[in-house]
């Protein structure tokens, strides 16, 4: 029986043949390059979204803290005293109607990293104090996640 005989392999073929071209990995880059704009630009926009929630979560408990300050104290600190007083008893205060251990453990810093805040009186807010973070840009004003956050929205 004979069987049918097998050409004989060529060594310059086979090394063409293995591995990829430069183009089905420029197409591979290419994609993967795609996929990565993409995700990017749809998670992108979620930190900022979620800064502006928490500087709103932190503008509530700021507030609420500045009530029963208030309640306590019968008026809220001066401008002078400013968020301080939330954590220790500012001069002049009667150390005996301050609540012990503050209204607040600390005063904390906004979602970008800045000071929030306060002003009384209020000019914006229509209440008695104004209490605010400055946005991403740290400057009053501002569209979008650069926007002032305040007790007025």
């Amino acid at each position: 029986m004979l069987t049918p005989s097998r050409p004989k392999s060529n060594p310059r073929l086979a090394r063409r043949q293995s591995g990829f071209s430069l183009v089905e990995l420029m197409v591979v880059v290419f994609i993967m390059g795609l996929l990565a704009t993409l995700i990017i630009v749809n998670v992108a926009p979620v930190g900022d979204r979620s800064r502006i929630s928490k500087a709103r979560s932190d503008i509530a408990s700021l507030e609420s803290a500045l009530e029963q300050y208030s309640l306590d104290l019968y008026n809220y600190p001066s401008a002078s005293a400013g968020l301080a007083a939330l954590s220790a008893p500012p001069p002049g205060v009667d150390a005996a109607l301050y609540r012990q251990g503050g209204y607040i453990r600390r005063v904390q810093m906004d979602p970008w990293g800045n000071p929030y805040q306060y002003q009384i009186p209020g000019t914006r807010s229509g209440g008695r104090y104004d209490l605010f973070s400055l946005g991403a840009d740290g400057q009053p004003g501002g569209e979008g996640p650069d926007a002032d956050i305040g007790n007025w929205d």
